[in-house]
């Protein structure tokens, strides 16, 4: 049986800026006398799984196959400094959510030292910038530099999340500089709920909106809409990025066959957009959500499994597809 200890319904499906990660993590969390006594096997393979919806489903995908495999999983639901330090230290095994740049200055060290791994990039391609609903981008609104043109159809405003993020401040230090003609234009900070909501309406009335998005999450699947490319290297319209898999730094040695399957499991930014999609906005379970999609993504799932076996040592795919 998988235990799940997620169940909040968040919007975000990722930390924008390293100054957000106090809005979307719980209360640093201490290790017990029994947590420290964990014997360090991958008989249990331990995750750590802050509380955001993609990386949500993504542990419990990861672990439902685990668990097809014959291992054991165990999700713990901390916030992200706990989380690497617990992989330091070996009282954690795998960490799904490193996302770039925003978490770069937490890696780095942890890196350096050789305690913790990145093994690959399980959304090799995030994007978090200025978007655009369909009909202003059909009528030509396709970077920061074409805003200005229709400051009438966009109210002179774009749409924000959460102020303190990183891509808040990198509009705001746009719109404070007057680059692109955006001088008199306004930032209007809100929860990112309330601005999905905002956006929602706008593009249900066909009216033309400019806002914060990011991928992976659910608007890419439920709304029409389109990233602006950046005039520069601002970072104002698109910030690219990637999400690691971050492992200890022992786990090949511990398990080869564990470290196999994180290697080759790439989920991407589209298939994760549809785990927080059906997670987040459908409110649907998170196990129900992962072993539905493992069962009807049998092709994606036997690249992930190519080489890998059960404990016992028989082929991974027979195991699952007995199983889903």
């Amino acid at each position: 049986m998988i235990t799940t200890t997620m169940k909040p319904r968040w919007l975000m499906a990722g930390v924008l800026s390293t100054g957000m990660l106090a809005l979307f993590t719980l209360p640093m969390a201490q290790a017990t006398a029994s947590d420290q006594a964990d014997q360090a096997t991958l008989d249990e393979v331990r995750f750590g799984v802050p509380p955001w919806p993609g990386i949500t489903v993504k542990s419990e995908v990861a672990s439902q196959l685990l668990e097809a495999l014959g291992y054991d999983t165990r999700q713990r639901e901390l916030a992200v400094s706990v989380i690497l330090n617990a992989l330091s230290q070996r009282d954690l095994d795998v960490y799904l959510a490193g996302w770039y740049p925003q978490e770069r200055d937490m890696l780095a060290p942890l890196l350096e030292d050789g305690s913790i791994l990145e093994i690959v990039d399980n959304v090799p391609s995030a994007i978090t910038g200025i978007a655009v609903t369909d009909d202003a981008w059909q009528a030509g609104v396709r970077s920061i530099t074409d805003l200005h043109e229709y400051a009438d159809q966009f109210d002179s405003r774009i749409y924000g999340i959460e102020a303190g993020s990183g891509i808040n401040d990198a509009v705001l230090n746009v719109i404070d500089d007057g680059r692109f003609g955006l001088g008199d234009w306004q930032l209007q900070e809100s929860s990112a709920s309330a601005m999905l909501s905002q956006v929602g309406q706008k593009i249900e009335t066909g009216e033309w909106a400019a806002f914060i998005g990011w991928k992976p999450h659910w608007m890419n699947v439920a709304y029409d809409m389109h990233y602006l490319e950046d005039a520069d290297d601002s970072g104002a319209a698109q910030l690219e990025g990637r999400v690691a898999t971050v492992v200890r730094s022992d786990i090949a040695e511990l398990d080869p066959n564990v470290a196999r399957f994180f290697e080759q499991f790439v989920v991407g930014s589209e298939i994760q957009s549809e785990w927080v999609n059906a997670y987040s906005r459908d409110e649907r379970r998170a196990d129900d959500v992962a072993s539905e999609w493992i069962a009807q993504h049998q092709d994606v799932v036997a690249e992930w499994l190519d080489g890998v076996t059960t404990q016992d040592g028989t082929p991974a795919m027979d195991a699952v597809s007995s199983q889903f």
